[in-house]
């Protein structure tokens, strides 16, 4: 069986009881990052071995991966932060399970974007999730899509990028739509703030940005 095991986003509390059993009873933890995870493990007292599972080895480890699960093993898939699969590895080997009848269990646990929608007071009934634009080929395109949506639409954004994406979804969308950047989530140094796109960019701009970033953006009205 693959298990999916949501890890922390920041504060090592938000983890479950069930998943500290999974990565105790599994056979083998794949982990985007093995230095990161350590620190995890170490902390909940987990001492099963670790496999490096990400972007540049996940199609090369496939055939190897279900080759071991379908010999009875069972794995534990985590990610740096949040639930694998969401702008992190993971969809390439549950779809590779799904298609070999291999069972795949995924825990609920922690998401960024979650508590970073619900706390933002935009309306969260209806949301579409775009997580990561395109760098160059095809931003455009998405930013015109996305500011014609008519519900909130959530965005995950790298600190050293942040002005140049909120300047971008002010040209598309206009500085008074209203938006909510939240950064550093569950750690000391949170922050979450809802203001206008043009707000925003006068707030930012006048501190050294850290952390990883969720942007959401209400929908046209």
């Amino acid at each position: 069986m693959l298990f999916i095991v949501p890890t922390p986003i920041g504060n090592l509390e938000d983890i479950t009881f069930r998943a500290i059993r999974i990565l105790k009873e599994a056979d083998l933890i794949l982990a985007e990052d093995t230095r990161t995870s350590k620190k995890l493990l170490q902390h909940y007292d987990i001492a099963t071995p670790l496999k490096s599972y990400h972007a540049h080895n996940e199609h090369a480890s496939i055939d190897y991966l279900i080759e071991q699960l379908q010999e009875g093993a069972r794995l534990a898939l985590i990610s740096d932060a949040g639930t694998p699969g969401i702008s992190d590895p993971g969809f390439l080997i549950t779809r590779a399970c799904v298609q070999q009848g291999i069972p795949v269990e995924c825990l609920p646990g922690a998401t960024a974007f979650v508590p970073a929608l619900v706390a933002s007071g935009l309306p969260c009934d209806k949301f579409h999730f775009e997580g990561f634009l395109p760098h160059k080929k095809g931003r455009q395109t998405r930013l015109i899509y996305l500011s014609e949506l008519p519900h909130t639409f959530v965005l995950y954004e790298s600190p050293h990028r942040l002005l140049k994406c909120l300047n971008q979804l002010e040209s598309f969308c206009g500085a008074e739509r209203m938006a909510c950047v939240a950064r550093e989530l569950t750690k000391v140094h949170q922050e979450i703030k809802t203001d206008s796109l043009k707000k925003l960019l006068e707030h930012f701009g006048q501190k050294k940005i850290k952390g990883e970033i969720v942007i959401v953006v209400s929908g046209k009205n």
